[in-house]
């Protein structure tokens, strides 16, 4: 039999745009999802109506009912009472925008699946089917974020939005891995050393990464960023002074504002180093100049995450620079993707 990779059916140049369109769409989720948290739109919309809420409120009496319903909720009560009708659809845009791009998501995942099932390789349904289920876990983890402020305090849950944005890298992650496998084979072999070993520092590398997205989450959710906007001290110390006065200790590195944002830093840091020594061991092993040239293009994206963590640190987190901070994470993890599919085995099949 002929041994062939997926990406040599002809359904396979197809499925590869499709899974890259949806990843695309993915991302700019990510961006939405930041400006709707920067602009404190979470918790305008207080239900969940799957089908029905991808409309917007039609006429007045409707937009005064949503207006009302908000009236009540924690956030309407503590933060923005008395806020103008105006106002309020400024923020109800963002959510509903962010709820509508979610739904849009899961149609231009399903309808072309359904469509091409009959012709894809039988060994990529499943990790497809797999990540169809993933989406619609976002979907509940979602709304499962909002409510925990719509009980009683006019915030969502730190450790909700983490998980939030955690499981949006893992399906954009997953996307592009599956898009990479429709695309061609890895351009290395199993019988390298120096890829192995590139591949084994790529992957502690990745999960660097992923710890510090999950930190940088926390310091979003608990409004981190808008305390010590100086850089590399914070407002002279380089220690938060807070260390010394929450206990347990432990607790303050996921809960105290300050010592999360503290975290983040040194977190963001040790990310820092070891792209840049990933970058660095590529050059002196013996792999492929496209793995090397992936590689360089890990270094630049972490620098310029790097870059612009500090300006929306020493900002106090201006809109822009913040979400194109977020954007830039999900740059990095996709670089890193890429670089570790190319350094994984030659993936085939039997035809």
């Amino acid at each position: 039999m002929l041994a062939l990779h997926p990406s040599a059916t002809p359904v396979a140049r197809t499925a590869k745009h499709w899974l890259l369109v949806c990843a695309a769409a993915v991302f700019m989720m990510a961006l939405i999802g930041a400006v709707t948290r920067l602009t404190e739109s979470g918790l305008s919309i207080v239900e969940w109506k799957p089908i029905t809420g991808a409309l917007p409120p039609l006429s007045e009496a409707a937009w005064q009912a949503e207006y009302h319903l908000y009236q009540q909720s924690p956030q309407g009560e503590i933060i923005n009472r008395g806020m103008s009708m105006e106002d309020f659809k400024y923020i109800y845009f963002w959510e509903w925008l962010h709820r509508l791009w979610g739904r849009l998501i899961g149609v231009i995942y399903a309808l072309p699946l359904i469509i091409l099932w009959r012709r894809l390789p039988v060994e990529t349904k499943p990790a497809l089917l797999g990540l169809l289920a993933l989406g619609g876990a976002q979907a509940c983890m979602g709304w499962f974020m909002v409510k925990s402020g719509l009980v009683d305090q006019p915030m969502v849950s730190h450790y909700r939005l983490a998980a939030h944005l955690s499981l949006a890298a893992l399906i954009y992650a997953l996307l592009l891995r599956q898009a990479l496998i429709f695309q061609g084979p890895p351009v290395t072999a199993m019988a390298s050393a120096d890829s192995r070993r590139l591949r084994r520092f790529s992957l502690t590398t990745l999960a660097m990464v992923a710890i510090t997205i999950v930190w940088g989450a926390f310091v979003a959710g608990l409004d981190a960023g808008m305390l010590y906007n100086t850089f590399p001290t914070m407002d002279g110390h380089w220690l938060p002074p807070e260390l010394d006065d929450h206990r347990p200790l432990w607790h303050g590195f996921v809960a105290e504002p300050a010592i999360v944002q503290f975290t983040h830093r040194v977190l963001a840091v040790l990310t820092l180093v070891k792209v840049l020594a990933l970058w660095r061991l590529s050059r002196r092993l013996l792999v492929a100049e496209q793995v090397r040239r992936i590689a360089t293009y890990a270094a630049l994206a972490v620098g310029a995450q790097v870059l612009l963590g500090i300006a929306t640190l020493m900002t106090q987190v201006q809109i822009g620079l913040a979400t194109l901070h977020q954007g830039g994470a999900f740059i990095l993890l996709g670089v890193l993707t890429w670089l570790i599919y190319h350094l994984s085995p030659r993936q085939e099949r039997t035809a």
